[in-house]
């Protein structure tokens, strides 16, 4: 082959690499944007991301309302899926229902709307419809363990199409094994779908979701009990006003009690009241249950023995009108066990009726020993006066020098130590008697302190009150 013949072969081999170097060139420099772009989409996407966390981060920092939250999660994963609309249900207390609790102005309707609706009722409708777990596709959603993508033609329910849907992506909210709610993003029909490499995104952003509205949960859960807790101890304040601050002075006799609440309020009462110049009436109550219950009926109590009392020279007349007065206020399954004394100051003379209360002890100097008296009696509240009337009976009797009345409820005799056993009825007479000379004060002190010694560690599990009387010795 001649030099002639070869330089057109050769210059048509160079023409075609330079052709294929300007596409591989062309090509590279179109795959470097492609890349730049996508870097850029996916910085972008980071950036979102950020933010999204970022502000659900703020919302904690600054106490935002749980509303602002909600928005926050729904128009946060807008913003990142590039959706058009997106839906927040919530479950109650209960775990049985989804409530909404955010819907954005581009989502359609997820829920089965009344035929013939116009867009103001619709409006009204979506923002108070609940639906059940486990039923249509938002009920359904709760029980998934993981969100899916709904896609027109195939995947989602033809009325969701009719309402301009294109796709969807919807999933529960996990947090601890407990469902806390679903979130839905919607694009519309003249969209493109969801693609399939945005569920990972979607699954952390329900992460983040679930885990934000849990610690949302615990930190109103936190504020109610602190609010909670500020108002009954306002209202154990005034319950302590309720009851005497101090015993009145009585020439001749030593006068004391003593609450022990078992909560923050008691169901127990004691009071002292001034029957007439001469006579001094004295009452002990034991309400049924506890806490906030067993105070305001506590509370009614005081009220209704305060109007009986005055003047009143029968005891067992003033707990027949105490019952008259509470019982149609009482529930079936309440009522208050009573004792009231009413001493004579002059003399040392004293009557004693009972309403089921626990029998007093009356320790006797000259012997050393307390004897219980028991009059008969029920409850205040279990019957509306007939039957209570005729069980209504008073013990007299008479305090000499050094003799001491002991009135107490069974939160003292009922205490438990680590074993399980009761301080008893045994117990509290053997301790009396052991303490009783030494005056009404020092017995209530005594006592006390002897049934926190026998309990320990255990906690109380009930309401102890005690009210000692005694007539002082002749010096």
């Amino acid at each position: 082959m001649t030099l002639e013949s070869v330089e057109p072969v050769l210059i048509a081999a160079m023409l075609a690499g330079l052709v294929i170097l300007g596409i591989v060139v062309f090509g590279s420099r179109r795959r470097v944007g492609q890349l730049k772009r996508s870097s850029a989409e996916i910085h972008q996407e980071e950036q979102r991301v950020f933010d999204f966390l970022h502000g659900l981060g703020a919302a904690f920092s600054e106490g935002v309302p749980a509303g602002e939250l909600h928005r926050l999660i729904v128009e946060g994963a807008q913003h990142i899926l590039k959706a058009d609309g997106g839906a927040l249900y919530l479950t109650d207390k209960h775990g049985e229902i989804l409530r909404p609790s955010f819907l954005s102005k581009g989502c359609p309707p997820l829920v089965e709307i009344p035929a013939g609706m116009d867009p103001l009722g619709m409006e009204s409708f979506l923002r108070l419809h609940t639906v059940p777990v486990g039923k249509g596709l938002l009920g359904g959603a709760a029980d998934w363990k993981e969100p899916h993508f709904l896609r027109r033609k195939g995947d989602l329910p033809p009325e969701f199409e009719d309402r301009g849907l294109g796709s969807l992506v919807i999933g529960p909210l996990h947090y601890r094994k407990q469902v806390l709610g679903v979130l839905a993003l919607t694009r519309a029909a003249d969209r493109d779908a969801f693609s399939d490499t945005k569920l990972e995104l979607f699954k952390a952003i329900a992460e983040q979701s679930a885990f934000a509205l849990f610690n949302q949960a615990i930190h109103l859960a936190a504020g109610e009990k602190h609010a909670l807790d500020r108002d009954l101890a306002i209202a154990r304040e005034i319950q302590q006003i309720l009851l005497p601050s101090k015993a009145p002075h009585l020439e001749g006799f030593e006068l004391g009690g003593l609450n022990l609440p078992a909560r923050t309020l008691s169901g127990d009462y004691f009071d002292f009241l001034t029957v007439d110049d001469d006579h001094v009436g004295i009452a002990i109550a034991d309400v049924s249950g506890k806490g906030v219950p067993a105070s305001l009926i506590m509370a009614m109590c005081r009220g209704a023995l305060r109007s009986q009392s005055r003047g009143e020279l029968s005891p067992s007349a003033v707990l027949r009108g105490v019952n008259r007065l509470l019982y149609p206020d009482m529930k079936h399954d309440m009522f208050i066990s009573m004792a009231y004394v009413i001493l004579d100051r002059r003399d040392g003379s004293a009557l004693l009726a009972r309403a089921g209360h626990d029998a007093p002890l009356l320790y006797r100097s000259a012997s050393g020993e307390a004897e219980t008296m028991s009059p008969k009696g029920m409850a205040v509240g279990i019957d509306s006066g007939g039957v209570f009337d005729r069980a209504c009976a008073e013990h007299p009797f008479v305090l000499e020098p050094g003799d001491l009345l002991l009135l107490y409820t069974d939160g003292i005799t009922e205490a438990l130590d680590a074993t399980g056993s009761e301080f008893g009825l045994s117990r509290l007479r053997q301790e009396l008697c052991g303490t009783a000379a030494s005056g009404a004060g020092e017995t209530l002190r005594h006592l006390a302190n002897a049934v926190r010694m026998f309990s320990g560690d255990r906690p109380q599990l009930d309401d102890i009150t005690l009210i000692a009387l005694r007539k002082k010795p002749v010096s």
